[in-house]
């Protein structure tokens, strides 16, 4: 029986005032979630977002691919209504990447710019895409992955979960091995500690949740600009993780 281990933490970082992130980790869903939008907005997108989605980790398995896309637009519609509830909420907005799985296979369902990362055999693999102006920029060759990691407008996306019509979230499948370790994070971390460093972290460091905690540990040393958040999960034979973690704005405490 192929089973998760996981964990999940959260920092406000060295800069923000509130946590506008939030995490979802449980047997068959691993989730992250990055809100924006004044006042309370992002807050209040990325935890509705989780709250939404988090029953996917209670029903039972079928069309992965299709069950995980239906999530992530239930989230959107969520959305849609608290600002007709609220329209203070207008603007708010929050990126979505979680990954539904049974057994082996899983559906991963990704709007934004968090991202997914693998693990396996010592490399480390980004499986998610950057729904960015500067990723634009960078598959048009207009700019470097050098320039890019500085550009003044990197924190620009072109794709959100904010309860409009128009989402087109990216909908992959794929088959996970024993071995595999996959991190899901917020751009808190992937956006200011190199992808070298994240690697060494997940390959170097067994437990799961000193893993998490070194990762924010290097976002922070790196000026903490930006929540940071992360998810890490072990893709093992046998007994798994069994109670879910809730991290973030979502967080019940």
């Amino acid at each position: 029986m192929i089973t998760l281990r996981y964990a999940a933490g959260s920092d406000v970082g060295r800069v923000r005032q509130g946590n506008e992130d939030a995490a979802y980790a449980g047997a068959r869903l691993l989730a992250v979630a990055d809100g924006m939008g004044g006042h309370v907005g992002g807050e209040v997108a990325s935890s509705a977002a989780i709250a939404t989605i988090a029953q996917l980790d209670h029903e039972p398995p079928g069309d992965l691919a299709a069950t995980a896309e239906a999530g992530l637009r239930k989230a959107n519609q969520r959305l849609r209504e608290l600002v007709e509830q609220d329209p203070s909420l207008t603007g708010m907005g929050t990126t979505l990447t979680l990954m539904l799985w049974d057994g082996p296979r899983v559906a991963l369902a990704h709007i934004g710019d968090s991202r997914a990362y693998m693990l396996r055999d010592g490399n480390l693999y980004q499986i998610t895409y950057d729904h960015t102006l500067v990723q634009t920029l960078l598959d048009d060759g207009r700019i470097t992955p050098e320039e890019a990691a500085r550009h003044p407008h990197r924190s620009i996306l072109l794709q959100v979960l904010d309860g409009g019509d128009a989402i087109d979230p990216d909908i992959t499948s794929r088959e996970a091995e024993v071995g595999d370790r996959y991190l899901l994070c917020s751009d808190g971390l992937s956006g200011v500690v190199e992808a070298e460093r994240l690697r060494q972290v997940l390959a170097e460091v067994d437990d799961l949740g000193e893993v998490t905690r070194r990762l924010i540990e290097l976002a922070c040393e790196a000026g903490g600009p930006d929540n940071i958040t992360c998810v890490v999960a072990d893709v093992v034979e046998g007994p798994g993780s069994d109670v879910p973690v809730v991290v973030g704005s979502a967080s019940p405490s």
